[in-house]
């Protein structure tokens, strides 16, 4: 998924309010995170292994110096988990050094990277990043025209920044997969990927970049070409279901109240009954909270989660791992003897929602009835999300009775494909569904050649 930040001001610090930006946008990738500047024109940039307050701290920010600077938390979906893969990325071209920083993924950048090594460009990273970093690099044309025809070589979903010429550059696939919005702060111009961020930093919300568009601030201001035509559009309904924050808006549309028409409609359409709704939390709870308030069961919190396993890298001892759950979610007492409807965004490959029902009927919990805020996810994801392959993917191949065996709850039921999109109020053309319908917006490589580490050496990286 990766979260984008990128923001040009000569009167503020630049890496300290990228800083607090990608701070917003941590949920969107905790691998890695990196900012790069630049001081009239020399790109300085620092990137590591680990969330965003354990790669910066105030001597580091103090070192990048700049007026431009960009962002990017990264979550891998083309090349692995490896510090040569985090971004933003530089990318020394014969025509000019690119910082970049991208959200999304590339369905096939193989072409790209064999026309680019046929022509002695240096790739130095198996992330689909970089093609776009080196092939805006060689190209002599004006900044706004380089872009442009580098968008045209490109298929997928990117929603980029990148630092060129001393200019901050945002620009986003012609489908509009992925979020990137503009703000403002005073005179100063800002882009990142969800609005959140721009509400941390003090920023005010502009506009989205438009689908196919290039914007490009530089010492006159904000200038915007349309570089690729747009035709329809096909943006992530899954950032509605599970990814962007609950507080940011999705092309107009807020994601919280998003989320909880989902567990409304949910309510309506698989009724339980039961003494109380639990979310699984924090991804289920909006959605819980729509149900309850639709079915009148009682919302209460019957989890609680361990807000800080999202990134260790301590591995857990075998008696810890054959505990599995427990080291993010515990149950409360209160669960003992009721009938529980706990309600969650989606059920992937079907070992956590499994456990989770395991452990709250070994909790003494009388009924445990699984309700879910989007439909089955049938089919995997070659726009950014690193869902699991088709075989994985536990409900592929399986009917909502067999999901219900599998997960050994009481009752199963998904929302279904309308309800979903009715609660997100944008039209049905508008988005990709594909994990849901396995009807891609683009042509799609065969699995195998989309593998994440398709370009990783054969050798153990350190």
């Amino acid at each position: 998924m990766c979260g984008v930040f990128g923001v040009r001001s000569t009167e503020r610090d630049v890496a300290r309010l990228t800083y607090f930006g990608l701070f917003a946008l941590q949920h969107r990738g905790q691998e890695s995170a990196g900012i790069a500047v630049s001081e009239r024109g020399r790109v300085t940039a620092l990137r590591e292994m680990g969330l965003v307050p354990q790669v910066f701290d105030e001597e580091k920010l103090a070192a990048l110096p700049g007026e431009v600077a960009i962002g990017h938390t990264r979550y891998s979906t083309t090349g692995g988990a490896y510090w040569s893969n985090a971004q933003p990325l530089v990318h020394h071209g014969a025509v000019r050094t690119v910082a970049l920083g991208h959200n999304g993924n590339l369905v096939d950048p193989t072409p790209l990277r064999d026309e680019l090594r046929a022509d002695r460009v240096r790739l130095d990273t198996t992330s689909d990043t970089e093609v776009i970093a080196a092939l805006l690099g060689r190209d002599p044309a004006p900044l706004p025209d380089a872009v442009a025809a580098t968008m045209r070589r490109l298929e997928g979903a990117y929603s980029v920044v990148a630092i060129a010429d001393g200019v901050l550059v945002a620009f986003r696939d012609p489908l509009g997969v992925r979020p990137l919005t503009l703000g403002r702060i005073g005179d100063d111009w800002v882009v990142a990927s969800e609005t959140c961020a721009l509400d941390l930093v003090g920023a005010e919300v502009v506009r989205d970049v438009l689908p196919g568009e290039v914007v490009w601030v530089d010492e006159e201001g904000c200038h915007a070409a349309q570089a690729v035509p747009q035709g329809r559009t096909a943006a992530c309904i899954f950032e509605h279901v599970y990814f962007a924050r609950p507080d940011s808006s999705l092309g107009g549309t807020g994601v919280h109240a998003a989320r909880v028409r989902m567990g409304e409609r949910l309510a309506e359409e698989a009724p339980a009954d039961a003494d109380l709704v639990m979310p699984i939390p924090d991804s289920g709870t909006p959605a819980a909270v729509g149900y309850a308030k639709r079915s009148g069961i009682p919302y209460e919190e019957g989890l609680i989660k361990n807000r800080y396993v999202g990134r260790t890298f301590i591995e857990p001892d075998q008696e810890l791992r054959r505990q599995g759950i427990r080291l993010k979610f515990n149950p409360l007492d209160e669960i003992a003897g009721r009938r529980l409807v706990i309600v969650d965004d989606s059920i992937v490959r079907g070992n956590t929602m499994r456990q989770l029902v395991q452990m709250l009927s070994e909790a003494g919990a009388a009924e445990v009835h699984v309700r879910i805020s989007s439909p089955p996810v049938v089919s995997p994801c070659f726009y950014g999300i690193d869902m699991a392959d088709e075989a994985e993917l536990a409900a592929a191949h399986r009917s909502v009775e067999e999901m219900r065996e599998h997960v050994a709850a009481t009752s199963l039921h998904y929302l279904s494909l309308d309800g979903m999109q009715w609660a997100t109020g944008l039209p049905e053309e508008s988005v990709c569904r594909a994990c849901f319908t396995r009807s891609y917006p683009t042509r799609v490589p065969d699995e195998r050649l989309a593998a994440k580490h398709r370009f990783e050496p054969t050798v153990a990286h350190s």
